[in-house]
């Protein structure tokens, strides 16, 4: 199993980078060439929320992106740093839920784009940020 992993600073102009770098490592891991731009596209989509998140929170820190070739599966994590509330942890008029349910409406476009893009996909958020994971198959034997 070998592993790629990329900081991003969160300016839209770098989701560009993380796209031809997802590309590239997912061609060395045996992804079908067919499937690349789905790659691209899911990178990109998964980048700019969390861009758009670390940028809405005033976080500067990095978007965490690892690239993974694991036996016949190729596999994509892009972490952010933006908490999310729960519901049980919301309270009216806290900026945070206002964020979050303006994310939870945008978000959901860009996660539904993703979904049809990949073989397998996993989100997960809470107080520490979030995790989007993408799979897709490998063709080596």
């Amino acid at each position: 199993m070998a592993t790629v992993e990329l900081l991003i600073s969160p300016l839209p102009a770098h989701v560009r980078t993380a796209r031809l770098v997802a590309a590239a490592v997912a061609r060395r891991a045996g992804v079908d060439e067919a499937v690349l731009d789905e790659v691209r596209l899911a990178v990109g989509e998964a980048c700019s929320r969390a861009v758009g998140l670390h940028r809405g929170s005033g976080l500067g820190s990095p978007v965490r992106i690892a690239l993974t070739d694991e036996e016949k599966l190729f596999s994509i994590e892009v972490a952010d740093d933006a908490p999310r509330s729960t519901s049980a942890d919301a309270v009216p008029g806290d900026s945070r839920a206002a964020l979050d349910t303006a994310e939870t409406e945008e978000d959901q476009m860009g996660l539904a784009v993703i979904s049809g893009l990949v073989d397998d996909l996993e989100v997960s958020a809470g107080a520490e940020g979030g995790l989007i994971r993408m799979t897709w198959p490998t063709a080596r034997d």
